[in-house]
C-alpha cells in the first residue's frame, strides 16, 4: 500500500484529520446506499408499486440476516488499527488473512439462509400475497451475491484500520455507475422486475470486491494480502468475535425490532409500505453520513490505543460528536424541507409520498440523537469493550422498541405512534452510554506510552 493512502491518526490535529478520513468515508456510504436506492427508484418508476413494495419489505429482514457477520468486520477493523498503531507486523498480517478468509466463508453460509429462509420469514412478517413472490425473488438472487458482498466489507473495513478511506470511495463510484446502468437495461429492456434489480446490484458488488482484493494484494508489509496464505487464525478469530460478534448481534436484534416495525407498517397496505420504503431510502443517505462518524471515532480510538496515546481518545470523541450533530442536524431538516419532491423520485403516486412525508416528519427531524447514540459506542469499542455497548444498545434501544410496540403501539395504533418509537429510545439509550464510557475511560492508564490490557 502506498503510504499516501494510509494516515497517521496518532499526532497532528485531530479536527483535520477526523474530517479528512470521514468526508470520503460518507461518499462511501451514500454511494453503497445508491445501490439499494436504485433498485427502489428503478422498480418504483417502471416497475410499479407492488414491486416497490417487494424490494423495501426484504431491507429488515436482510440486515437481520446479515448484520451478524457485517458485525465481525467491526472486530476487523478494531483488532488491524491496533497492530497497525503499535506497528506489529507479524500479527497485522494473521489479522489480514484470517479477516478475509473469514468473510468469504461467512458469504458461502449466507447464501444457504438467504435460499431457504426468505419465504418462511417473509411470511412471518405477515408481507401481503401481492407482494410475496417478488419480495423471495429478489432477496434469493441478492444472497447469491453474499460472499463479494461480505468480501468488499471485510476488506474496506482493513483499508478503513490504516487510515484509507480514498480508494474505496473510487471503487464504489464505478461499481455504483455500472448497477444504475445495469438496473436500467435489466429492468426497462429486458423486463427482469425485481430479479434485474437483484442481479445488477450482485454484478456491480462484484467490481467493487475484486477491486479492494487488488488493494490488497498489491500492499506492502503486514497489510499484503497473499492468496496462497488464506487460512484462519484461531487466536485473531478469537479476538475478531470478541469485539466483532456483539456488535453484529446487536445489529442483528437491532433489526429483529425493526422486523417488528415492519410488520406493523405492513398491517396499513401496500401503498403505506411503499411509502415507508421511499422514506427509509431518504433517511438511509442521512444514517450513512453520520455512520461515518461512528466508523471515524473506532478507527481513530483503536489506533491510539495501540500506539499507547490514551491523552487523544477524549478529544477524539468530542470531535466526531460534534461533526456527527452537524451532519445529522443539516441533513436531516434539509431533507424535510424538501421530502415531496425526493419521495417523488421514488414513486408518483400521491398516496405513497403522503405516507412517505409522514414517516420523515418524526424520523429526519430527531435523526441527530441516533448519531450520539452510535458515536458513543465506537468510542467503547474502540477501546476494546464490546460487550457493555451492545447490552446497553440491546436494553434501551431494542427493548424499549418492542416494549412500545406492544404497548403504546398496541394502546395507539397510528403509523405516526409507531414512528416515534425510534426518537425515544435513541435519546434513552445514548445517555446510557455517556455514563458507561465515563465508567470506561477511567479504566485507561493515566499517562501515554503505559501498557493495556489487548483486544
Amino acid at each position: 500500500m502506498k503510504k499516501s493512502y494510509e494516515m497517521d491518526m496518532c499526532s497532528g490535529s485531530v479536527v483535520k484529520k477526523v474530517l479528512s478520513f470521514s468526508a470520503p468515508l460518507m461518499l462511501s456510504g451514500v454511494l453503497q446506499l445508491l445501490f439499494n436506492a436504485a433498485d427502489v427508484i428503478v422498480v418504483g418508476r417502471f416497475a410499479g408499486r407492488q414491486s416497490l413494495a417487494a424490494v423495501g419489505s426484504t431491507t429488515a429482514l436482510i440486515n437481520l440476516l446479515v448484520n451478524i457477520f457485517i458485525g465481525l468486520s467491526i472486530g476487523v477493523n478494531v483488532l488491524v488499527a491496533r497492530y497497525y498503531g503499535a506497528k506489529n507486523e507479524k500479527d497485522l498480517s494473521e489479522t489480514v488473512h484470517t479477516a478475509v478468509a473469514v468473510s468469504l466463508a461467512s458469504g458461502l453460509a449466507l447464501i444457504a439462509a438467504g435460499f431457504f429462509a426468505s419465504r418462511f420469514m417473509l411470511e412471518l412478517m405477515g408481507t401481503p400475497e401481492d407482494v410475496l413472490y417478488k419480495s423471495v425473488m429478489y432477496m434469493q438472487i441478492y444472497f447469491s451475491g453474499m460472499p463479494v458482498i461480505m468480501a468488499y466489507n471485510f476488506g474496506s473495513a482493513i483499508l478503513r484500520a490504516v487510515g484509507d478511506t480514498k480508494r474505496p470511495l473510487y471503487f464504489l463510484t464505478l461499481a455504483g455507475v455500472i448497477n444504475v446502468l445495469l438496473n436500467l437495461f435489466f429492468v426497462i429492456r429486458l423486463n427482469m422486475d425485481v430479479a434485474g434489480v437483484a442481479l445488477a446490484t450482485v454484478l456491480s458488488q462484484c467490481i467493487s470486491a475484486a477491486l479492494v482484493f487488488r488493494c490488497l494484494m498489491q500492499a506492502e508489509g503486514g497489510l499484503k494480502l497473499r492468496l496462497n496464505r488464506l487460512a484462519i487464525n484461531k487466536r485473531k478469530l478469537l479476538m475478531i468475535i470478541k469485539v466483532g460478534l456483539p456488535a453484529g448481534m446487536q445489529g442483528a436484534i437491532f433489526s429483529i425490532s425493526n422486523v417488528l416495525i415492519q410488520s406493523s407498517v405492513n398491517s396499513f397496505g401496500s401503498i403505506a409500505m411503499a411509502g415507508n420504503t421511499a422514506s427509509q431510502n431518504i433517511e438511509g443517505f442521512i444514517y450513512a453520513s453520520m455512520n461515518a462518524l461512528y466508523q471515524t471515532n473506532l478507527s481513530f480510538t483503536s489506533q491510539n490505543i495501540g500506539a499507547q496515546k490514551y491523552s487523544r481518545i477524549n478529544r477524539i470523541l468530542l470531535v466526531c460528536q460534534g461533526c456527527v450533530t452537524a451532519v445529522g442536524v443539516i441533513l436531516g431538516f434539509a431533507a424535510m424541507a424538501v421530502a415531496e419532491p425526493l419521495l417523488g423520485i421514488y414513486s408518483s403516486d400521491p398516496e405513497v409520498i403522503s405516507y412517505g412525508m409522514l414517516r420523515m416528519s418524526v424520523i429526519c427531524t430527531t435523526y441527530f440523537i441516533c448519531g450520539w447514540m452510535d458515536t458513543m459506542v465506537g468510542s467503547m469499542r474502540g477501546i476494546g469493550y464490546s460487550i457493555l455497548p451492545t447490552i446497553v444498545s440491546l436494553t434501551g434501544a431494542c427493548g424499549l422498541r418492542v416494549i412500545w410496540i406492544f404497548t403504546i403501539f398496541a394502546w395507539r395504533p397510528t403509523l405516526t405512534v409507531l414512528y416515534l418509537s425510534y426518537p425515544v429510545s435513541w435519546l434513552v439509550t445514548a445517555t446510557a452510554h455517556v455514563t458507561c464510557y465515563l465508567l470506561v475511560r477511567r479504566k485507561l492508564p493515566k499517562t501515554d506510552g503505559a501498557a493495556v490490557q489487548a483486544v
